[in-house]
This record gives structure tokens, C-alpha cells and sequence, in this order.
């Protein structure tokens, strides 16, 4: 699998953002999530346990919310074979 990066850094007001994140909601239901700009585009197949993290801090007169949500892709490459689990 390659690497891809997707970055969308902008000043956007708050109903902007809720769309957003309905439609970023939208799209862990359904497990696709498509997301482009600039020229770069990336597909993403949320399925699974995900890793769930939310920050929030304030810190002069600035606050910032941060969340972040991971996963491992469950692809397998041709000729992949899971090692054989072993009971002792």
C-alpha cells in the first residue's frame, strides 16, 4: 500500500464545519470516506475497532480542539499468509 497524505488547513465558520462533520459522519457509517483538494485525493476504509482520541486546551485567549481517530487496514498483499497462531 503507498503512502497518502491528504492536508486541508482553512479559517471556515461554524456551519461550514458542522456540514463537515456530518458529512465525515456520514461516511464511518457507510465505512468510505473520500476525501480531495488540490489536486490530492485520498479513499479511506474505516472498519473495525478505531482508536478514539479528543483533546481540548486553552491557553491564552486561544483554544483548540483536537481529534483524532486511527486504524489498521486489514488489506492483504498477494501471497500473504497470517503467521499460524500457536496455544501453549
Amino acid at each position: 500500500m503507498s503512502d497518502d497524505t491528504f492536508v486541508f488547513d482553512s479559517l471556515q465558520d461554524n456551519d461550514t464545519i458542522t456540514r463537515f462533520l456530518a458529512s465525515l459522519t456520514e461516511g464511518f457509517r457507510k465505512g468510505e470516506i473520500a476525501l480531495s483538494g488540490d489536486g490530492v485525493a485520498v479513499d479511506l476504509h474505516p472498519e473495525g475497532l478505531l482508536n478514539f482520541t479528543v483533546k481540548a486546551k486553552k491557553k491564552a485567549g486561544r483554544t483548540k480542539l483536537s481529534i483524532t481517530i486511527s486504524w489498521r487496514d486489514n488489506e492483504r498483499r498477494e501471497g500473504q499468509v497470517d503467521p499460524p497462531l500457536t496455544v501453549r
